[in-house]
């Protein structure tokens, strides 16, 4: 079966059912082993561990790099991969006769739910994929009935290693905040990923500041960084949500678990509701 990939403008030839994916997404493993293909997994990035069962797969590599070698041993007849800093990885492997794929990176919670049909689609797991959306919108629908009366205004300040970022409309992460409860403060900025002005957050006074982290490899002291600028002194002070890596409070993660996201998102959204 020869399917055409639009983001790297090449035919990619698959078999019917792929046995030996290379999976460089960890939002993807996730996916792959929720619709029933973990035993078609042969290898993984470095981060997707996080998010899948105890498994002994091999590390083949991370977002920007790959063990050529491990590679060619595995001899995969299907690699997954990302948009946005993957292109490169995937444009190189593909140049070297690999059977590669690239999703976009959603820019909404419809974004996510198409990828899902996509990789049903690759996999031929289409019946799976399919249950597997229906189960994901009705958990949202279920979110957005049970959200809090009062919306708190929510600043989004994102850790990319060391590179600050805040998230405007077009992302899923804003996506995901409003169907918890909240209101992005910059959710009507036509930007994706941008750096914020401190001084316009402080103009908006949100409710409530919610972090991302990594703390293993590029720690934030975020109690030392809001009173280093003064969000300290608000009054009434701003009620501070700190999320990381871990499954179930990673609001960069689009995998199944975003829906633990989100449920651990709307829980602090109610507590906010209920106590300022």
């Amino acid at each position: 079966m020869r399917v055409f990939c639009d983001i790297l403008g090449m035919e990619v030839e698959l078999p019917e059912r792929p046995r030996r994916v290379v999976c460089l997404v960890s939002s993807l493993t996730e996916t792959l082993f929720e619709i029933g293909c973990a035993d078609r997994v042969a290898g993984i990035s470095a981060y997707c561990s996080r998010y899948i069962s105890a498994n002994n797969l091999p590390v083949v590599g991370d977002y920007l790099r790959v063990d050529e070698s491990l590679l060619r041993q595995i001899d995969p007849d299907l690699i997954l991969v990302t948009t946005g800093i993957q292109r490169a990885l995937a444009m190189k492997l593909a140049k070297a006769g690999y059977p590669v794929y690239a999703l976009p990176l959603p820019s909404s919670l419809s974004g996510v739910m198409e990828n899902l049909n996509l990789l049903g689609g690759l996999m031929n797991e289409v019946e799976s994929a399919r249950r597997l959306r229906q189960r994901w919108e009705q958990q949202f629908q279920t979110l957005y009935l049970s959200a809090p009366m009062r919306r708190p205004r929510v600043y989004i300040e994102l850790w990319f290693g060391k590179h600050l970022r805040t998230v405007g409309a077009l992302t899923f992460i804003h996506d995901l905040v409003e169907a918890a409860g909240g209101a992005n403060i910059f959710g009507r900025d036509r930007r994706a990923y941008f750096v914020p002005d401190p001084e316009q957050v402080e103009r908006f006074r949100p409710d409530v500041l919610l972090f991302h982290t990594e703390p293993d490899d590029y720690p934030v002291d975020v109690p030392a960084l809001i009173q280093e600028r003064g969000w300290h002194r608000w009054n009434p002070a701003p009620y501070v949500v700190v999320g990381g890596i871990q499954k179930g409070q990673n609001i960069i993660h689009e995998g199944p678990s975003m829906m633990e996201t989100a449920t651990w998102l709307q829980a602090h959204f109610h507590f906010w509701a209920r106590h300022y």
